[in-house]
């Protein structure tokens, strides 16, 4: 039962909401909300104006942050923490789950360092809605929190929060997207408490850096993502397949039940539940054994300059794939990486038409560079020996396909006599273009698929690529910047920027299934639209100012939103 109370304070009447109920048999108090002063109750319910003058406004963002508050609070992220880090006592009132759960709040709206958060909380209506001031997210509690955090919880925690995900989201897990890619890093090179961070080929054009690597696996069913595993920058994609793989089994445990793959290499019953996609700088022997051992199925690609004979396979035994105009595919077996497996050979007129756009574009630039060559020769103005001037004409036409079309002839003993003639050969040219141009060479060990649900199923490599790219976009759900420079606390870091990834996917994911398909910056920004104003009244008599809150007005679509991820549970009590 709920009723009003009121309590006198001075001269001062305040009300409460309360709501009443039996508890073993006896009438208690519940719950109790406070509604103001009765001067304060009249002046809503008559619609009149705050009694006194503004002193003055203060303006807050709220609803990009309520949000996701919001998604971090119904996935219970804080208490999955907590729970797993069980024993360790709270920094100044504030859990270790509380802590990494507002710096993935922070990553996903407004990425800083941990040095500025508290100043960043403090623009923000968050110490109102969850009760933690500013004051105690001093960066340094925050590193009192991170260091309470192992390698082991860390595995542990990302695995219940993917089970806790799929759950409560309905997840389709038929079909995960595997990718690696690095990530520059200011971290100084003598540093040596970071084995994580080595320099490498980089995937930002950055090779003065220090690099982290990650691997990461994300459904097709919103880009979501489920496991992730960091590595040192300079290790190839193809060495750190294995790693991602077991942190991914892990979370498939956690996700359906299924009994954890044994170490002997028995296959476990369960797992070809699961299907694992993959491009073809993942390929070895070694990888598709230990892949073949999860009892996991898999779609994968091999490059077709590595099986001619498939390539030589005519247009006339390619059928229609259903779903996809334009592609028709070719069904086969073959031993590829030292296991039978079952090969679709694709056709996509798409893709043929975009590869033979890039070989005249590359074979331009080759013809070019060729052609002024000449003339610096039929000029004279050459000193290199007729060695130094086949390597650099070779350097020219190495790509493969241009070096099949495009012919090159030199002629003469000293440089002042060289002369450099080319001709492109329109039939191997035509005969290049048939044989290869706009396939692919697929390999599974799916035995049910069609090639329609194979076809799919590669192409869904997509989404951890775009995965990559929002975590690399400086504004939203960024893992920059990074201010850390030990190993335990970059896999905190790189946890709270997956959460963070986790969270904004699965609110565009949401936004999407309820007609509002946007991408993750816009989403941010309608939400971000609707603010809070405080205003602060005093009547002149003794006392605090009064605070009066207001949300901005905002748009239709941020007004959906509001709805959607349930604002009102966050809003102010004007």
């Amino acid at each position: 039962m709920t009723s009003i109370v009121s309590k006198k304070q001075g001269n001062k009447t305040y009300l409460y909401a309360v709501e009443s109920a039996r508890v073993d048999g006896k009438p208690r108090i519940v719950s109790q909300t406070y509604l103001g002063s009765s001067e304060e109750v009249l002046a809503k319910l008559t619609g009149a104006e705050a009694s006194g003058t503004t002193l003055r406004s203060a303006h807050h963002t709220f609803g990009d942050s309520a949000a996701v508050w919001g998604m971090l609070e119904s996935l219970g992220i804080a208490k999955i923490i907590d729970d797993v880090v069980s024993g360790t006592d709270p920094v100044k009132g504030v859990s270790v789950g509380q802590f990494l759960a507002i710096a993935a709040l922070n990553r996903v709206v407004a990425p800083c360092s941990k040095a500025q958060i508290a100043d960043w909380w403090a623009t923000t209506a968050g110490p109102r809605f969850t009760k933690i001031s500013a004051a105690k997210l001093d960066h340094r509690r925050f590193w009192d929190a991170m260091n309470q955090l192992t390698p082991t919880h860390l595995e542990d925690i990302s695995a219940r929060i993917a089970a806790r995900i799929v759950k409560e989201h309905d997840l389709d897990t038929s079909a995960l997207a595997l990718d690696m890619t690095n990530f520059a890093t200011w971290v100084d090179t003598n540093n040596d408490a970071a084995a994580l961070l080595a320099r490498g080929k980089s995937k930002q054009k950055r090779a003065d850096l220090r690099l982290l690597g990650l691997g990461l696996v994300v459904t097709r069913d919103g880009s979501v993502p489920l496991a992730w595993h960091p590595y040192p920058g300079n290790r190839p994609d193809v060495s750190v397949f294995t790693q991602t793989l077991n942190t991914l089994t892990k979370s498939f445990h956690a996700i359906t039940g299924t009994p954890e793959p044994t170490q002997d290499g028995a296959v476990v019953p369960g797992y070809e539940g699961m299907t694992v996609v993959f491009d073809a700088g993942q390929n070895s022997a070694k990888n598709f054994t230990h892949l073949i051992n999860t009892g996991a199925r898999y779609v994968g690609s091999t490059p077709p300059s590595d099986h001619q004979e498939l390539l030589k396979v005519p247009k006339t035994r390619f059928t229609a794939v259903e779903d996809y105009p334009g592609v028709t595919a070719h069904e086969t077996t073959k031993t590829v990486y030292g296991h039978a497996q079952r090969i679709v050979l694709t056709h996509s007129d798409t893709l043929h038409r975009a590869q033979s756009r890039g070989f005249d574009q590359t074979l331009a630039k080759a013809t070019a560079k060729l052609e002024e060559l000449a003339d610096t020769l039929t000029r004279g103005k050459s000193r290199r020996n007729a060695t130094a001037l086949a390597a650099h004409i070779n350097s020219i036409t190495h790509d493969t396909w241009v070096n099949e079309v495009l012919h090159t002839t030199l002629t003469g003993d000293t440089p002042a006599t060289f002369i450099l003639t080319h001709t492109v050969d329109a039939g191997a040219r035509k005969k290049l273009e048939h044989r290869v141009f706009g396939k692919r060479i697929l390999i599974t060990n799916q035995p049910d698929w069609s090639p329609a649900q194979i076809v799919a199923a590669y192409r869904s490599q997509s989404h951890v690529e775009d995965s990559f790219r929002q975590l690399k976009d400086r504004q939203v759900v960024s893992f920059s910047p990074m201010h850390h420079w030990t190993d335990d606390h970059i896999r905190v870091h790189t946890f709270t920027c997956v959460l963070a990834l986790q969270i904004a996917h699965l609110m565009t994911r949401t936004a999407a299934k309820a007609g509002l398909p946007l991408s993750t910056r816009a989403l941010l920004d309608e939400l971000g639209s609707i603010q809070e104003t405080v205003l602060l009244h005093h009547d002149g008599a003794k006392g605090r100012p009064r605070a009066q809150r207001l949300l901005t007005e905002h748009s239709k679509t941020a007004e959906k939103l509001s709805g959607l991820f349930t604002l009102e549970t966050y809003a102010p009590n004007r």
